[in-house]
């Protein structure tokens, strides 16, 4: 259903993106990303590597390292795409948030919300990129 391929929305050395493979109906399950939750106290040292802008709030104590195809979803202030914390299953599973062609990069909105435009950590000019 997905796969990983080079994206014009990332730059640098690691310019990948996940794209559909196939139709993706809204509301499917597209993926469930493992995860490796450690107490948010430890972050400061995740902080002083490249490691730290992949990381994803989970919960209010804890922030999570993920597996799978998690930490290569791009972003988009308009995303294709959504997801969930499923804290019994330690997974982010990504959802459609809208269907998504065959071929498509598969975007989800770091901010956590689908329709949230506040400013991201890692964007020098805002305005720019939305």
């Amino acid at each position: 259903m997905i796969e990983i391929k080079a994206s014009k929305l990332s730059d640098g050395e690691f310019n990948r993106g996940v794209f559909a493979t196939r139709d993706i109906a809204k509301g499917e399950l597209i993926h469930e990303a493992p995860v490796i939750p450690y107490p948010n106290e430890q972050h400061v040292h995740i902080e002083k590597t490249l490691l730290a802008d992949y990381m994803f709030e989970y919960g209010a104590n804890h922030t999570a390292l993920l597996l799978g195809y998690g930490m290569l979803f791009n972003h988009s202030y308009t995303p294709n795409a959504t997801y969930d914390l499923n804290f019994d299953n330690h997974t982010v599973d990504f959802f459609a948030y809208t269907d998504i062609a065959a071929g498509d990069e598969i975007l989800i909105n770091y901010n956590g919300e689908e329709d949230c435009d506040d400013p991201l950590w890692f964007y020098e000019d805002y305005e720019e990129t939305k």
